[in-house]
C-alpha cells in the first residue's frame, strides 16, 4: 500500500478527507474533527501524514504517523 498524505480540506459547507494525488474524496462530513479523526485513521493504518487545512485553504497544522 502506498504511503499518501491525507488532506483534510474545506468542501461546500462542511469538509472532506482527501488521499494527495487523487481527485475524488474519501468522505465528507459537516465537522471539521470528525474529517480529522477519519484521516487520521487512515494515516495510521498507512504510516502516512495527516495535513489539515483552515477554511481559507492554507495548511495549519500537520500531524505525522510514519516510523521514525
Amino acid at each position: 500500500m502506498a504511503k499518501k498524505s491525507q488532506h483534510v480540506v474545506p468542501f461546500g459547507n462542511g469538509w472532506a478527507v482527501l488521499a494527495e494525488g487523487r481527485k475524488t474524496v474519501s468522505v465528507i462530513t459537516t465537522r471539521q474533527s470528525e474529517a480529522i479523526s477519519y484521516a487520521k485513521g487512515i494515516a495510521k493504518k498507512q504510516l502516512a501524514e495527516v495535513i489539515i487545512h483552515g477554511r481559507n485553504g492554507k495548511i495549519r497544522e500537520r500531524n505525522s504517523y510514519a516510523l521514525r
